[in-house]
């Protein structure tokens, strides 16, 4: 009987709630997990203040300082291919924002939005794959240039 009253005295132990999520921009794809820790972000095995350019972590961070009382409480490690530092750094945004929308609630989703649409949407624009007979450089549909005389 001592047991049975130890055992319900002890609170039940957190549930660890693991959160995937991935983020497209041009190229880059950008797969994110979130789970329960101290608000860090890694992204490629390295943490936020040593990976790409000050304006990149800015745009990263954005998500979070939208939702500080959600993503304090949360680590969020993302992994990030293809395309540039630009394409890169908007995947890794939109996979952050991802995450915390699936974790918050209807506002949360609406105060990306109203902030935001690509925070949660994914540009569906792609380069226009080449067409032949027209030059070798500068976009798919330019022609060679013609002389007169």
């Amino acid at each position: 009987m001592a047991n049975e009253i130890t055992a319900k005295e002890q609170k039940p132990k957190k549930k660890i709630k693991t959160i995937h999520s991935f983020g497209k921009r041009k190229d880059a794809v950008a797969r994110a997990a979130m789970y329960p820790g101290k608000g860090l972000i890694t992204v490629n095995s390295m943490p936020l203040n040593l990976w790409g350019t000050e304006f990149s972590r800015m745009r990263v961070q954005e998500p979070v300082m939208l939702t500080p009382e959600l993503s304090k409480d949360f680590d969020f490690r993302v992994t990030v291919r293809g395309g540039g530092y630009s394409g890169q750094t908007e995947a890794v945004r939109q996979a952050v924002a991802r995450c915390l929308a699936e974790a918050g609630n209807k506002e949360t989703r609406q105060r990306f939005v109203d902030y935001d649409r690509n925070l949660l949407v994914v540009d569906p624009r792609r380069n226009e794959t080449h067409h032949a007979g027209s030059a070798s450089r500068r976009g798919s549909r330019r022609h060679e240039q013609r002389s007169k005389r």
